[in-house]
């Protein structure tokens, strides 16, 4: 997620630094910008080289190196502990009018927001994978945000190309309580045997148009991903969101989806 955040600022032609927890993961996300750029660039929806557009970009592992951005945005994985010492250390070297964002997916902005110092300068920013090819960005409005920091936002978000929806502070916010619940229902049916995952997934794209059926999408974002959601939901809002036992036992078994080359479906090696 973070370098699709870093390529869609970057072709905007904004200036981009990415910082990693250490030099080997710094380097892949340089490999990975830098693939995701080309391949804009072999479709023609950039018109600059990779040479300029890698000129505005750089890594780092030391988040001391935020302190000249506007804003900065935070992607790690969807890890509350994770999240706050993530948040905690870019706001100490953050200028007072920089913005900070969390792209989680569905952690409370408010619960974050109270370990901050400047909660009015913070808010959600959920970007949707894969980011160079979604529209959609989902602005989550905490208690603390301030109206500015809002409308900044949805500049942002019209400046990198995407449309801006701006959502209250509320477990799973819209896109991943939505999402989510039809996931968890079509991993359901799986479980009973209704229909195969194809069928299942056919019967959403064919027949509601949306352009990945919830099984195949579950494998691209992370069967891991989608358990930690549904559990924290689940916590929040009521045992509808209660995970179904394969989802369960495919992530005990290492079935993540795409990025481990099985989950409902089979997936060339990442």
């Amino acid at each position: 997620m973070g370098a699709g955040i870093a390529h869609a600022f970057l072709v905007a032609g904004s200036r981009v630094t990415v910082v990693e927890r250490d030099t080997d993961a710094a380097s892949a996300a340089v490999g990975r910008v830098r693939e995701s750029v080309e391949a804009s660039i072999a479709r023609g929806t950039i018109d600059e080289s990779s040479a300029v557009v890698a000129s505005r970009f750089a890594t780092s592992t030391d988040v001391a190196d935020f302190a000249r951005c506007a804003l900065v945005i935070e992607a790690v994985p969807e890890d509350l502990e994770l999240k706050i010492d993530a948040l905690t250390r870019v706001e100490s070297v953050l200028a007072p009018g920089a913005a900070l964002a969390s792209n989680t997916s569905s952690i409370s902005i408010d619960q974050l927001a109270a370990l901050l110092e400047r909660p009015g300068r913070f808010l959600g920013m959920h970007f949707f994978n894969p980011v160079p090819a979604s529209t959609l960005v989902e602005i989550v409005r905490g208690e603390a945000t301030d109206g500015t920091l809002v409308a900044e936002a949805r500049e942002w978000v019209h400046a990198i190309g995407k449309t801006p929806i701006v959502v209250a502070d509320a477990p799973g916010f819209a896109s991943s309580r939505l999402g989510v619940a039809l996931g968890l229902e079509a991993i359901r049916m799986l479980e009973d045997g209704v229909a195969s995952a194809e069928d299942i997934d056919a019967a959403m794209t064919l027949g509601y148009k949306h352009p990945l059926g919830p099984l195949r999408l579950t494998d691209i974002v992370g069967l891991d991903v989608r358990l930690g959601i549904a559990e924290y939901l689940s916590n929040s809002l009521g045992e509808r969101f209660a995970p179904p036992a394969l989802l369960r036992r495919m992530v005990a078994e290492g079935k993540l989806g795409r990025k481990t080359g099985e989950g409902f479906y089979l997936w060339d090696a990442p």
